[in-house]
């Protein structure tokens, strides 16, 4: 049946067992992707078009789509704003540690104060 106009496709969340470590590696192999992240980190919830990331909207959904198809993220419509949260106790429940290296590592790389 096509999805009538103004409703959106219903979010898919994986359970946490249902993560693959080589999934949320790929999902946060991008620049884009780690800087949702890092966002989320310092803001558990935000509004998808509120991230400091120059894309655009279809390229940026595509990133949502990513993370959130992993698990890394979890979104949720409240009227016509989508709202985004770090899954950070399911990714850690199940990848111990995993978020944080990645991010710590991600930072040492992207500051050029580190180098």
């Amino acid at each position: 049946m096509p999805r009538s106009h103004g409703r959106r496709a219903a979010l898919v969340h994986p359970d946490a067992s249902e993560f693959d470590v080589l999934d949320v590696l790929h999902a946060l192999s991008d620049p884009t992707r780690m800087t949702i992240v890092q966002t989320l980190r310092a803001d558990p919830e935000r509004a998808c078009g509120t991230f400091p990331v120059d894309v655009a909207p279809s390229t940026l959904t595509h990133h949502f789509r990513v993370l959130r198809e992993t698990g890394v993220i979890r979104q949720r419509e409240d009227g016509n704003r989508r709202w985004t949260t770090l899954r950070l106790e399911d990714l850690d429940a199940r990848f111990p540690g995993l978020l944080d290296a990645i991010v710590s590592a991600y930072d040492h790389q992207t500051d050029p104060a580190s180098a």
